[in-house]
């Protein structure tokens, strides 16, 4: 079970997952020792899933985003994996979604500009036999990107 304490320990890590184990200690008021112990449960019960640096999509180059809602032929089940182990694989996918409504997954697509995306579809999307089409909403801005979870 997590508690407010779990959950500010969460917070701060999702903030900044370099913070050291001393500074994190004081920030919650914690013993060092006590802490690592809290972290690690949280690391071993899949509380904390992995540490990870936050990356500017612009200063990558990545000035394209769109969201891509996909529909998919038929649900075959072996068509279905092929299409899930080509998105895993693309570099251009950020996210991908199965859910209900009328697509059937939404993509977040990030790539340098409008020409790239055009061959993200053209020799990958289009060319896996799962999908039947592709609706695009591109990204004017950014209002809330994702923030921490604490339940």
């Amino acid at each position: 079970m997590i508690d407010d304490r779990d959950r500010q320990i969460l917070t701060l890590l999702q903030q900044d997952c370099r913070i050291s184990n001393a500074d994190l200690a004081e920030a919650v008021g914690m013993s060092p020792s006590a802490l690592w112990r809290r972290v690690r449960a949280l690391e071993e019960t899949g509380v904390i899933d992995r540490y990870g640096a936050v990356v500017n999509p612009e200063a990558m180059g990545l000035g394209f985003e769109a969201i891509v809602h996909v529909h998919l032929t038929r649900h075959d089940p072996e068509k279905i994996i092929e299409f899930i182990r080509a998105i895993e694989t693309s570099a251009a996918v950020q996210e991908c979604y199965a859910t209900t409504g009328q697509a059937d997954y939404h993509l977040r697509v990030l790539t340098r500009d409008l020409a790239a995306y055009n061959r993200f579809l053209d020799e990958f999307l289009f060319r896996l036999p799962a999908v039947s089409s592709a609706q695009t909403n591109v990204v004017l801005r950014t209002i809330k990107r994702g923030r921490p979870v604490t339940g």
